[in-house]
């Protein structure tokens, strides 16, 4: 059960926002809502990484990890289904869960250091580095990891609070 009011209309608009961006509203962002301050900061991160260096399919599946290695159930069951409606076999998925061996090395090397930018709170080895920068990870992609890796972070811990209503098929975190 929500633990917040699941809103369907608000005063700035940004929920009529985002029903046209997504075709649909989601739980999270009816919750959201609440905040309206919140909502639109979110909006406004979204929005502009979307216009970044990394690609779609890339911007999907670092949101999938960062679900995962936040336990999200809601935003990892998210995140699959739209990386399915990428293109993500479902065995790409769970290694994108699991930020194992992708088959394109330079994702691999996305994946890898995003999820040792979370393991250690940014703090990353300086040999991860090189490897990731070895790899072709860029300064610019390495930025916008970071903030993705925020992003999604919001969404993730405001769903542990918030606890909308699941309104995509389960994938357990």
């Amino acid at each position: 059960m929500p633990r917040m009011p699941q809103l369907t209309d608000d005063p700035s608009g940004l929920l009529d926002q985002t029903r046209r961006q997504l075709g649909r509203l989601p739980n999270l962002y009816a919750a959201l809502a609440n905040g309206p301050a919140a909502l639109a900061g979110y909006l406004a991160l979204r929005d502009h990484l979307g216009r970044g260096v990394l690609p779609t399919r890339l911007r999907e599946q670092l949101a999938l990890l960062t679900a995962q290695e936040n336990h999200c159930t809601y935003c990892v069951s998210a995140h699959t289904l739209r990386g399915r409606k990428l293109g993500l076999s479902d065995e790409e998925l769970v290694r994108t869960r699991e930020a194992a061996d992708d088959t394109d090395p330079h994702a691999d090397a996305v994946l890898r250091i995003t999820r040792e930018v979370m393991r250690t709170g940014g703090r990353v080895e300086d040999t991860a580095l090189a490897d990731a920068r070895r790899a072709g990870v860029t300064d610019a992609e390495l930025a916008e990891i970071v903030a993705h890796i925020a992003l999604n972070t919001l969404s993730n811990y405001f769903n542990h609070l918030a606890q909308p209503d699941l309104d995509f098929p389960e994938v357990c975190a």
